[in-house]
């Protein structure tokens, strides 16, 4: 927002101070002088003073001008006007142009950027959702592993208990064979003697003998059973570790897929971070060529005005000469009028080269 302490009386005072210097005044030049105020407000109290300017040229061009002169100078200045007119629109339309171009080329860059993000955020997430599965899988797999141990361990045990089966039979059967041949002799020194008593213990040998052959067969069901068992909760544990072990496999394989395109996902967002920068850095120089041309156009508006003030300056003291020789005596009517047409041509020969410098 212009600030309130910048006056059109300063203004004026600070294009005087530049006049006085000989320098053309612009917007900048005025600020320099004043030290202070907005561009905009500057901007305003000159062509204020441009147009005061001009009404009072066309008030003394009315009153004194020569009318050729006056024709003259205004289509020169009609003419450096639609030059510097048509030239300031073509940059305009050409900068606003390439400026619109940049800002969607920006604003791709942008879109492409965010589209990235997301998906990075998307396969961020899917990501940690199959490490979670892995890492339940990798406990499923430990649980499976503890529980084959246990069935070792369970296994072993009932092999253990086989082998003391194993043993009691054994020592059974060697205490039997023992009380056998004990009976034996004993029978055979009281064979006479004893004949119902070896009877009775031919029975109890014989009871004693299927009691023996029963626990061997039930020990030996036993062992098959618990061997069974043993083979099937083994072929049970190596299935499931089997089926885990493929799984995993099948989860390192996506994982490997889902890290591919994650680091693919990160190479397009670069790619996309690069565009942007280059945009951004094209659309600095396109700027850079925008603010050349506004100055450029500066320029060729402060020549306008230095010629606009020449030739009221020459024009100026044409009439005040022509009026002094009309004030002087009849016989110096002759030399002035002769030099007037020599200053209006050689203002034109000035005004003709500024405006093939501005074309």
């Amino acid at each position: 927002m212009a600030r309130s302490g910048v006056q059109y009386e300063d203004v004026k005072q600070a294009i005087d101070t530049l006049m006085a210097k000989g320098e053309a005044p612009s917007v900048q030049k005025i600020r320099d002088v004043l030290g202070t105020g907005s561009f905009t407000t500057i901007s305003d109290h000159l062509r204020e003073w441009r147009a005061r300017r001009e009404v009072r040229a066309e008030t003394v061009t009315t009153q004194g001008m020569p009318e050729p002169v006056q024709q003259l100078a205004e289509g020169l200045w009609e003419k450096a006007q639609d030059a510097a007119g048509a030239a300031l629109a073509e940059y305009r339309e050409a900068a606003d142009r390439e400026v619109t171009a940049a800002r969607a080329a920006v604003q791709d860059a942008r879109r492409e950027a965010e589209d990235a993000e997301q998906r990075e955020a998307a396969l961020s997430a899917h990501l940690a959702s199959i490490e979670q599965r892995l890492e339940a899988r990798s406990a499923a797999l430990a649980t499976a592993e503890v529980e084959r141990d246990q069935a070792i361990e369970t296994a072993r045990r009932l092999g253990e208990r086989l082998a003391r089966s194993l043993q009691q039979l054994e020592r059974l059967q060697a205490e039997s064979e023992l009380q056998l041949q004990t009976h034996q002799q004993a029978l055979g020194e009281r064979e006479a003697q004893h004949q119902a008593r070896q009877l009775q213990e031919e029975q109890r040998h014989e009871a004693a003998e299927a009691r023996l052959m029963s626990l061997l067969d039930e020990a030996r069901q036993e062992r098959l059973s618990g061997e069974k068992r043993y083979a099937a909760n083994l072929r049970q544990l190596e299935s499931r570790q089997e089926a885990l072990k493929q799984e995993l496999q099948e989860m390192r394989a996506i994982l490997a897929k889902e890290e591919k395109q994650h680091r693919e996902t990160q190479w397009a967002r670069t790619r996309a971070e690069e565009r942007a920068e280059t945009m951004r850095h094209e659309q600095s120089l396109l700027q850079a060529r925008i603010d050349d041309q506004k100055r450029h156009l500066e320029e060729q508006a402060s020549r306008l005005r230095l010629l606009e003030s020449e030739i009221s300056r020459r024009l100026w003291q044409g009439e005040a000469h022509h009026q002094r020789e009309v004030r002087g005596a009849p016989a110096t009517k002759k030399g002035p009028a002769n030099t007037e047409p020599a200053k209006v041509s050689i203002g034109k020969s000035e005004i003709d080269r500024s405006e093939s410098e501005s074309r």
